[in-house]
């Protein structure tokens, strides 16, 4: 009797198992369930993909304000003012009064002039 009641109980606990798993799993499967999973994976990989976005743009910040200052010392821009070189001139200053100034064409913005 003691062997009867052992198994019986053995295969109803079994039996409650299954039925809570297969219940677990047909919740799982319907359209809601799975429209709110797709969801939360299109979240998670959303946030993944801002992290990432953020990480890179602080990645090209970095290299930007690098290749500025190695720019400003190859232009000699952080340099003191005593160390500057001096300031050109133009050979030429344009006059307009000379006789080798000669005055550009003036063109008119009409396009139907033509026609």
């Amino acid at each position: 009797m003691f062997r009867r009641t052992f198994w019986f109980t053995t295969g109803v606990a079994a039996g409650v198992w299954a039925t809570t798993k297969v219940n677990r799993k047909l919740r799982q499967l319907t359209p809601e369930s799975l429209a709110a999973q797709a969801a939360n994976k299109a979240l998670e990989a959303g946030h993944r993909l801002k992290d990432r976005a953020a990480d890179f743009a602080s990645d090209v910040r970095a290299g930007m304000a690098q290749r500025e200052a190695e720019l400003d010392d190859a232009l000699g821009l952080n340099a003191s003012v005593d160390q500057l070189p001096a300031p050109r001139r133009h050979a030429v200053i344009e006059n307009r009064n000379s006789p080798k100034y000669i005055e550009p064409p003036m063109y008119s913005n009409n396009r139907n002039e033509d026609h």
